[in-house]
């Protein structure tokens, strides 16, 4: 019987755990790419939490699900009804019509939205990319909400898998990175800063690539390359790049920015 007891207490502990875990919301709005797989069929990949290969963001997902949080995703417009049980929304790399023919463009109203999430207490995660692979102009209305604008530039440019280090960055002390000493991060574009907006990280040429903002009772937090995905985060990278580490050290910031510690 006190078996019993004891088991029926840690079910209770668990359950309440649970329920106060911290959902993990990531886009599939305004990035909605499609292809056609084995099959010819038009099936949706590029930055998927289930998908696994190299453009999936599976690996990711599992760093935060091993935290106790849970993965949730977003194919409609946001707003502060369908964003209310979220902790984090990740919105990575919004369409361009390269990438769909129908793009869902981040409008004044999304980012009003986003807004009044962020000031009750949301943390924002935007990823974006270089100008040649994101649409940034309405990337930007959002961002600006926030004192940060995505430039239309490139930074970390790698020309291919002979040249590694030039997009590598060391993160020894940064307050964020505490586990990872060097990241890989290829082809960005930088962060102008104003308002509250402030530097997180800067690459070895000065330019700022990851930045924050306090915004409210939230926080944004904006990085130059949607960077985390499985292709450099699942062991491919040459030995002493931690872009994996850097993975884990992220999702532990997000998720403390979100409880507000």
């Amino acid at each position: 019987m006190k078996n019993l007891k004891l088991t029926f207490t840690a079910l209770l502990m668990y359950a309440g755990f649970a329920s106060n875990a911290q959902t993990v919301m990531l886009d599939y709005y305004f990035n909605h790419e499609v292809h056609k797989d084995a099959s010819g069929q038009q099936v949706r990949f590029h930055y998927l939490w289930g998908e696994k290969g190299n453009t999936g963001f599976s690996i990711l997902g599992a760093s935060f699900t091993t935290t106790g949080a849970k993965l949730d995703s977003l194919d409609q417009a946001p707003s502060t009804a369908n964003l209310k049980n979220a902790a984090i929304y990740i919105i990575v790399d919004p369409d361009s019509r390269k990438e769909s023919p129908s793009p869902n463009y981040i409008q004044p109203k999304d980012a009003d939205e986003v807004a009044k999430w962020v000031k009750k207490g949301g943390v924002l995660l935007m990823l974006a990319n270089d100008s040649a692979n994101v649409e940034l102009p309405h990337f930007n209305t959002l961002a600006a909400k926030f004192g940060m604008h995505f430039n239309d530039d490139l930074q970390n440019h790698v020309i291919d898998d002979a040249h590694f280090e030039d997009g590598a960055i060391k993160t020894t002390g940064n307050p964020v990175f505490k586990t990872a000493n060097k990241i890989y991060m290829k082809d960005a574009c930088s962060i102008t800063l104003s308002g509250p907006a402030v530097s997180v990280l800067k690459n070895n040429a000065g330019a700022c690539i990851i930045a924050s903002a306090k915004y409210g009772k939230g926080t944004v937090v904006a990085v130059g390359d949607p960077w985390l995905y499985n292709e450099y985060t699942n062991g491919r990278l040459p030995a002493g790049f931690e872009n994996d580490k850097a993975a884990n050290d992220m999702v532990q910031w997000l998720l403390q920015l979100a409880t507000g510690k």
